[in-house]
């Protein structure tokens, strides 16, 4: 007991927490069943239990993959940050439009769909996107309604704008609204171990110590 209360709950409150995903909002790139290690301390580090923070260092930057809170309800999300503050995010038919300059667009690594069912291979449009310079997998769907066309709007100071890499299959910054920087807090760096929830629990052995980008 006195273990967990004060060594173990801090830690992960504080330093370094792990979170299981249960939705395919950032497939690709995460998927449902992934355990995710997440750094709590790649930008600030906080008061356990709280969101004071003792010391700030860094802010995220576009791409990363970060752990926040909802502003909608408090549940907690994994996210992309797509938009900066002072930025100007579009989209238009799934396609990103950043400070009015249409953002990238490449040939999918296999790595990134290897662990996807036939299905999803089936049903999905996939590509490489590319942000200040680094690329990471999105995925639209097609056969199913979603908001594939948004804003432009700008992002205050302050606030971030997030969305899933599955971009049809999202609840993020286009529904809930912009994502303060307190609400941030960490940032998701691998995926310790895998599970396919859709399949009996199969572990997905390849995607065990995996980093994500």
């Amino acid at each position: 007991i006195f273990l967990i209360i004060f060594v173990v709950i801090p830690v992960k409150s504080s330093l370094a927490d792990w979170n299981w995903v249960p939705t395919g909002s950032m497939n690709p790139t995460i998927l449902e069943g992934d355990l995710i290690y997440v750094d709590k301390i790649a930008y600030d580090l906080r008061f356990p239990l709280t969101l004071h923070r003792l010391a700030r260092w860094s802010d995220p930057e576009r791409g990363d993959i970060v752990v926040c809170f909802s502003p909608e309800d408090g549940t907690r999300l994994v996210k992309r940050v797509i938009g900066l503050p002072g930025d100007t995010v579009e989209l238009k038919n799934d396609r990103l439009i950043l400070n009015r300059r249409g953002v990238g667009y490449g040939l999918i690594d296999p790595r990134y769909t290897r662990s996807l069912s036939a299905g999803q291979k089936e049903i999905s449009i996939l590509a490489e996107e590319e942000l200040d310079g680094a690329a990471h997998a999105v995925m639209s769907m097609p056969s199913i309604p979603a908001m594939r066309s948004f804003g432009p709007v700008t992002v205050p100071q302050g606030s971030y704008f997030v969305l899933g890499d599955n971009r049809d299959n999202s609840r993020d910054s286009r529904f809930f609204g912009f994502v303060e920087r307190n609400a941030i807090v960490g940032r998701a760096r691998g995926v310790i171990v895998s599970f396919d929830i859709k399949d009996k629990y199969q572990p997905r052995f390849k995607r065990f110590l995996g980093s994500l980008d």
